[in-house]
């Protein structure tokens, strides 16, 4: 019908159902999503005051509204700072004077808007340096985040992230005992904590609960230990790979990350950006996390690269690296080693070294042709499925084995060499050293 047609035609606005979204008010009542236990815990009575950020490019207008209503309705007065709302240089009109206009009714909210795009990690920056002390905040969702930094400013809060469906713009609840992690090529992604571990260790639903990576827009920060932390890396472009570094930093550098139960907001997942890169989004996100991975992986690095070896391939240029070197020196960051060991000791992460002459008979899938000057494979659509072929060449002490492949056992059946990046994957018939 017409309103099913309205609501197609308005997608591209924000890339949910804006349509509906228009229609729900500005103070939208949702449900108390909180375990059981969270409304009887109790939080000091000199809990900081603090600045919520919120960053947006040419937002939709109902959602900014609601978002800024939910933080001020659900929010004590007294532990709200200020708001700030940082436009990254938005081009909807109704996001100039309308909106100041707007917000002016508002004492504690203040717009920044910025003269030229930033994107979001720069424009993060530009909220913090201005802030004193972000989506729809539900019940009780401030105080539990900022007593874990009272308890210590070297601890990172983080909610719980709740849906807001991009289709219906219903509230949904997330499973509980979830933390952040990534899998290889820093992938974020989120990941339950095993049932077994919860019952042995007798986790409950309230319990703080230690992640090794954050989501990244959504999280509690002592604003003098994020200076101290040297903020983000500002050669990090737009958006993309942020999190990663800002989460290896603070557990490496002496702090900690916690998801925090007891506080819930709920997040539009949007399945792509509405705002434009000035670059390739794909190779903005790439470079973004290369230049994370030759700051703070370490040796690990190449296991980075191994799962997305085109970027050796086409040489990619990562900028300088200097001034985020020298921090990690000033800092007296702990090794990478030291987090998978301590933090995240479930990530698979082997390191494959050998030295000699290695010669094997493969069997490779899909189709991969050795090429004159590499001793291993690159992509080709040359050779059919399962085509035998050869491998061979001359490794020196300490060359990772196939530079970018790692040995794998898997249970049952012959060890495989396996190539990250392009998926091949070679039975072992023979090797000579």
């Amino acid at each position: 019908d017409d309103k099913q047609e309205e609501a197609k035609s308005r997608w591209k606005e924000g890339n949910f159902n804006v349509y509906l979204s228009d229609l729900i008010p500005v103070d939208r009542a949702i449900a108390d999503t909180r375990p059981a236990g969270c409304s009887e815990q109790r939080v000091h009575d000199d809990l900081p005051t603090t600045t919520i950020i919120m960053c947006f490019v040419d937002e939709v207008w109902s959602t900014l509204l609601r978002s800024v209503h939910s933080v001020l309705s659900r929010s004590p007065p007294h532990l709200i700072e200020e708001v700030i709302l940082v436009d990254d240089f938005s081009t909807k009109e109704y996001l100039k004077e309308k909106l100041d206009k707007y917000m002016s009714q508002f004492p504690k909210v203040k717009i920044l808007h910025l003269k030229e795009r930033h994107g979001l990690i720069r424009a993060r920056l530009a909220g913090a340096e201005i802030a004193k002390g972000r989506t729809k905040c539900n019940v009780g969702w401030l105080e539990p985040l900022l007593e874990r930094v009272r308890l210590s400013r070297a601890k990172v809060a983080c909610p719980v992230i709740e849906v807001i469906s991009d289709k219906d713009m219903s509230y949904m609840t997330v499973d509980n005992f979830q933390r952040g992690i990534f899998t290889w090529p820093m992938n974020f992604g989120w990941r339950q904590i095993p049932q077994e571990v919860i019952e042995k260790n007798k986790i409950k639903e309230t319990d703080i609960i230690r992640c090794p990576v954050m989501a990244g827009g959504l999280f509690s920060i002592d604003k003098k230990y994020f200076f101290e932390l040297g903020t983000y890396d500002p050669g990090l472009d737009v958006w993309g790979g942020e999190n990663m570094e800002i989460s290896f930093k603070v557990w490496m550098c002496g702090g900690e990350i916690e998801i925090v139960p007891c506080s819930r907001v709920g997040h539009i997942f949007r399945n792509d950006n509405p705002y434009s890169f000035p670059k390739d989004r794909v190779r903005t996100v790439e470079r973004n996390l290369a230049r994370v991975a030759e700051v703070w992986l370490d040796e690990y690095k190449e296991l980075f690269y191994g799962h997305a070896y085109h970027l050796v391939l086409k040489n990619l240029d990562v900028g300088d690296l200097t001034q985020q070197i020298q921090l990690r020196k000033k800092l007296r960051c702990k090794s990478f080693r030291w987090y998978l060991e301590n933090v995240y000791p479930d990530l698979e992460a082997p390191l494959v070294k050998a030295s000699g002459l290695v010669r094997s008979q493969m069997t490779c899938y899909p189709s991969f042709k050795r090429t004159p000057h590499r001793p291993f494979w690159t992509e080709s659509s040359v050779l059919p499925p399962q085509a035998p072929c050869w491998l061979g060449g001359q490794l020196r002490s300490g060359d990772r084995l196939g530079l970018r492949f790692s040995s794998i056992s898997v249970p049952g059946t012959a060890s495989y060499l396996c190539g990250y990046s392009t998926g091949v994957r070679c039975r072992l018939t023979n090797i000579k050293r």
